[in-house]
């Protein structure tokens, strides 16, 4: 449906909108219902609020609403903007973009990649992390601007097709997650960890700093200190664990919610 025909609302919606939402029925004639103004609408509706008029609303949420496209950002409302090109998932893409904006932010609203989540918008959480050149970072801490040229890597772009990424495979073997909203910037922290170990790097509990280059055997222990920065809020920590381990190792990993 275009924009056009989005904003041709029955006169039953107009008084709808006029007596629920009157702050909003100038902009919603003007360029029909948006997210939201659905959004606003299900609010409404799960306090009951649309009880005598339940087939008038159920008319309108099932028709499509009007809503712009990541590309046709308001690049008007853009202030210190900067041209930005760099790869997504083996896409190459150019945007122009607010000095400020981070990369999260970037990713979610113009490039429409919801996978990598908005937990603290602090760094804390994890949940936010991405693969930048083959390094894992926090999304809600980088902005978007800094990754010209770079390559990134988000939870959208680990499968190859309809086959998963090893350490995706696991998590589902496993049940490594509960609530999953943690769960983009976990896989994302523990692929990059691998290849950190691969590569040999060392972390604060690994037994000698003096050991030879090389891949690093990783015990339970290491695991879980360099996933530390992720944080699962449900707890499936175990879960976790067992499932980059079975990925690191090659080996199965007795599953742990089935040995209790």
């Amino acid at each position: 449906m275009d924009e056009n025909e989005s904003s041709e609302l029955t006169e039953d919606e107009k008084r709808l909108f006029a007596d629920l939402m009157p702050e909003d029925l100038s902009e919603i004639l003007d360029t029909g219902v948006n997210r939201r103004h659905f959004l606003k609408l299900m609010t409404l509706a799960g306090g009951g609020i649309l009880a005598a008029q339940s087939a008038v609303a159920e008319q309108l949420m099932t028709r499509p609403f009007n809503e712009a496209a990541p590309a046709d950002y308001a690049l008007e409302s853009i202030e210190n903007g900067v041209n930005v090109s760099f790869k997504v998932n083996g896409t190459a893409r150019k945007l122009t973009v607010d000095s400020r904006m981070t990369l999260l932010d970037t990713l979610r609203e113009r490039l429409d990649l919801t996978g990598s989540k908005k937990g603290c918008d602090h760094g804390q959480c994890g949940a936010c992390t991405v693969i930048i050149n083959g390094h894992r970072v926090l999304s809600c801490l980088t902005l978007a601007a800094s990754c010209e040229g770079k390559t990134v890597q988000t939870i959208e772009g680990l499968a190859q097709g309809n086959s998963l990424h090893p350490v995706q495979e696991a998590f589902l073997k496993h049940d490594g997650f509960q609530c999953g909203f943690c769960t983009p910037g976990q896989i994302c922290s523990a692929v990059a960890m691998l290849d950190e170990a691969k590569k040999g790097h060392l972390s604060y509990v690994s037994e000698t700093v003096r050991q030879p280059a090389g891949p690093a055997k990783l015990s339970n222990e290491e695991i879980r200190e360099r996933m530390s920065g992720n944080i699962c809020r449900c707890g499936a920590y175990p879960n976790i664990v067992a499932a980059i381990q079975e990925v690191h190792s090659g080996k199965p990993v007795e599953q742990v919610f089935r040995s209790v």
